[in-house]
């Protein structure tokens, strides 16, 4: 609950479900849907990817590497492993056995190191050592699925081919009622129906900010957050809204 020093603007209630959905509420709407971009363009201004990176090839391995991983892991591990290893050739000198212990800390790697050496051999072989910035190349490179693809794709190439669906995207995205999937690849098409095509890329990286300082798994920060008159979810700590119970994870 919000201290005395710090009251809301409106008069909060318990978040409980309601009975029915007034005003016959749409969760779609344009003008809604207008108002969370703008109110996450306000709050969250030059958001981008957290994962340190000088080039797109850094990156995709960055990005292999945070699965299953916090950011600020890999941000340690790979100033180490780029200094070690610094290109796309490098890495594709290796076998994967000779690459785990330089990324044992992030998990997972064994599968993390057969998926960056396979990478980086496909790149070498067959892009001339360089990362494709096109989707369907991309989509070759083992350890580049949809959601990595996103991320190189939009953070370095500004290109908006598709929405990045983390699970910071899948949880929120359930909650604001813009999608009622759980499959992140229906997630994805869902948010590109509803979405401007040139808000794709910041809408991502905007909400996976939104989702670790505010908008968390557990005990959302409901009051300080700056959509909370914009959402009805299930599960919301505080509200001054009418909570809709198919809004939840």
């Amino acid at each position: 609950m919000p201290s005395a020093q710090a009251k809301p603007r409106k008069t909060a209630t318990p978040a409980k479900p309601a009975k029915a959905r007034k005003n016959g509420f749409n969760p779609l709407a344009s003008e809604r849907i207008q108002a969370i971009l703008q109110r996450l363009d306000a709050t969250y201004p030059g958001a981008t990817c957290a994962l340190k990176h000088k080039n797109a090839w850094e990156l995709l391995v960055a990005t292999i590497l945070s699965a299953q991983c916090t950011d600020v892991r890999v941000n340690m591990v790979t100033p180490v492993l780029f200094k070690k290893y610094p290109t796309p050739q490098d890495f594709a000198a290796l076998k994967p056995e000779q690459l785990e212990p330089d990324i044992r800390s992030t998990g997972f790697f064994r599968n993390k190191s057969k998926s960056i050496v396979g990478a980086a051999k496909k790149i070498v072989e067959e892009f001339g050592g360089q990362v494709p910035d096109e989707m369907d190349k991309l989509l070759t490179v083992p350890g580049a699925a949809r959601k990595t693809s996103n991320v190189v794709l939009g953070t370095w190439f500004k290109k908006a081919v598709g929405v990045v669906v983390d699970t910071h995207v899948h949880r929120i995205s359930r909650r604001l009622e813009l999608t009622r999937n759980d499959d992140p690849k229906t997630i994805e098409q869902d948010l590109m129906k509803v979405l401007p095509q040139q808000k794709w890329i910041d809408f991502s990286h905007q909400i996976i900010h939104h989702g670790r300082a505010l908008c968390v798994a557990r005990k959302p920060k409901c009051a300080e957050c700056p959509l909370e008159d914009l959402c009805h979810a299930a599960d919301k700590t505080w509200s001054t809204v009418d909570i809709h119970k198919s809004a939840k994870l």
